[in-house]
């Protein structure tokens, strides 16, 4: 994808209107044009509409101060901030020696007042570009160590913006300098280009760079992958395993051995962070599974995987298979696959499942995967490890609903219990990971940061729940959350409610209806009203409310006097806190 494929695409889209539309600010201290046109043209390439308003070059005080800017005359959902080396390295210069060796805390102040403006007057997440290293040639390689110089003090500059970054929720950082790492000095910097048209980043940069703002922004609507699948021959390992037998593949310390446990490495530490691992491999299972079972160097074991798909059924088939069984979205998937083939078949039967074209060489394939950050997030909460054990446990529970004749008596034996609590400090991440990661029970469909959930829940405006479920075979930990704006005296709007689909049709609906009634009752509200915003893929809620007696008034809209309710049936005791 070049520069002009992306001016491309706005000319030759440019009457189609896209499902999903976002509104996005640009403000830079060089020229950033070709930055907001590369965001409209890569938009195209996502299926998500940019509309961009791109601030004049260096105005980024006037454009943030300034309450009666062009910034602020419509809501924004994203504000980039690109702050270049090349203008920071005039204030340094224009900096006396005494106060260079403080440059750097200097800059982070400055960048932090903007974040700390900017999240008073919108409701707009912020990403800040870091910055490019260059080298001035002052100090040579001294420069390293020496706390006066450019070099340093902006080495020092990014650590401090990803410290800063850390402790500001709603703040993402795209990382220039990697991307300029990657394709080099010259390369991301056209310098004629720079002095002309003051223009920091060349054309490849530029591309990238508006990538990488789609993956922050396709994260914070909610299109996130959660499940790699993965092929083993020529793939996790080298060779065939029912050809060369478990001592003729190659893995560990010798040779490409080496690639491949590095990737698997890398499998690990994503399976660590929440990303569910599976198998969809063309083998017979239990050869398939030897080396998990007895191979010293493998890093994966199938306790790490979620599902194992091991026969000789074509892949497509056999990832509709693990997508039904773990019941998420299609393109929630990636599948890598050594064999182009193979790649080409799940592209053209499953078009919405990410495939990789990997490399030819297996020594490359960990670098090529890393660069392609298919696994962004804008949140963690750390259960995320959880989550393999999680998929598998439902598995259990599944297996033994089989057994029963009657779904009373299965949902009885289940001995669930459920926790329903105001929002909480501890929650907010994974309240806000729930909102981006859950598509098909989500009646409004709103996502949230961190720093958005914390603002609700602090606000008398509004009336919080999460709630937890457990039951004989574990832990569910937390699992849906409901957000009531208190509208007038007596009035309240049920204004988000989502949930996972892991405990769909246990009774947990009911379980939640039943306490937002008695809730709202509590707060003296005799009307509460909603809503169901219909999506490509929430259409099995669309009658929820009709289930639990709200009355339709048109477009979505519901209403029920809380009064008239009659709690649902539900086998979820409520656990009574201490």
């Amino acid at each position: 994808m070049t520069y002009n494929d992306l001016k491309k695409n706005i000319k030759k889209h440019k009457d189609e209107k896209l499902g999903k539309t976002v509104s996005v600010a640009v403000l830079g201290d060089t020229a950033t044009q070709f930055i907001s046109t590369a965001l409209q043209g890569m938009g195209f390439e996502y299926g998500v509409g940019a509309s961009v308003y791109d601030a004049e070059y260096d105005v980024i005080d006037s454009e943030i101060l300034d309450p009666l800017s062009g910034l602020y005359e419509k809501e924004r959902d994203f504000i980039i901030i690109y702050m270049s080396s090349e203008k920071a390295r005039e204030s340094f210069e224009d900096t006396d020696v005494n106060g260079r060796a403080s440059f750097a805390e200097d800059q982070i102040v400055k960048i932090s007042n903007y974040w700390n403006i900017l999240k008073e007057r919108t409701k707009a997440s912020i990403i800040q570009f870091n910055f490019v290293r260059c080298d001035t040639g002052v100090f040579g390689n001294y420069a390293l160590r020496e706390e006066t110089s450019f070099e340093y003090q902006m080495q020092k500059l990014n650590y401090l913006l990803s410290k800063e970054a850390a402790h500001n929720k709603g703040v993402f950082i795209v990382d220039l300098d990697m991307i300029q790492a990657g394709y080099g000095r010259e390369a991301f910097c056209d310098r004629k280009f720079y002095y002309q048209a003051r223009m920091a980043v060349g054309f490849e940069g530029v591309v990238e760079a508006a990538k990488q703002i789609y993956d922050i922004i396709l994260a914070s609507v909610g299109r996130i992958r959660k499940c790699l699948i993965l092929d083993l021959d020529n793939t996790l390992w080298g060779g065939v395993i029912g050809d060369d037998g478990l001592n003729g593949i190659e893995i560990g310390e010798l040779g490409t051995g080496r690639a491949y446990s590095d990737l698997q490495k890398w499998c690990m530490e994503l399976k660590k962070r929440g990303i569910l691992l599976a198998v969809c491999s063309k083998n017979d299972e239990k050869t398939a599974k030897e080396p998990f079972e007895k191979h010293p160097d493998m890093v994966l074991r199938l306790s790490d995987l979620v599902m194992f798909v091991a026969n000789w059924d074509d892949k497509a088939t056999n990832i509709k298979r693990i997508q039904s069984a773990l019941d998420i979205g299609m393109d929630s998937l990636v599948f890598v696959d050594d064999n182009p083939f193979e790649r080409e078949l799940v592209r053209t039967q499953l078009p919405q499942v990410t495939v990789p074209e990997l490399p030819e060489d297996p020594a490359n394939y960990l670098s090529f995967l890393q660069s392609l950050h298919l696994f962004e997030t804008v949140s963690f909460s750390g259960e995320g490890s959880k989550r393999t054990e999680q998929y598998r446990t439902e598995a259990k529970r599944r297996s033994e609903k089989e057994v029963f004749t009657d779904i009373n008596d299965y949902l009885r034996s289940l001995d669930m219990k459920a926790k329903a609590e105001p929002f909480d400090e501890y929650h907010y991440p994974r309240i806000a990971e729930l909102s981006q990661r859950s598509n098909q029970f989500n009646l409004r469909t709103i996502r949230y940061s961190e720093e958005d959930i914390k603002r609700i829940a602090l606000s008398d405006r509004y009336i919080t729940i999460y709630y937890e479920l457990e039951d004989k075979f574990g832990d569910y930990g937390l699992i849906s959350a409901v957000i009531i704006e208190k509208t007038g005296e007596k009035e309240g709007f049920i204004d988000t409610w989502f949930m996972s689909c892991r405990v769909l049709k246990r009774g947990m609906e009911e379980f939640i209806i039943n306490t937002v009634v008695e809730t709202c009752k509590g707060a003296g509200m005799e009307k509460l009203d909603a809503q169901y915003i219909p999506t490509a893929k929430n259409g099995m809620v669309r009658d929820i409310y009709d289930r639990f007696g709200f009355v339709p008034s048109g477009d979505g809209a519901y209403s029920l006097q809380t009064a008239e309710y009659k709690p649902k049936d539900t086998f979820i005791k409520a656990v009574i806190p201490d």
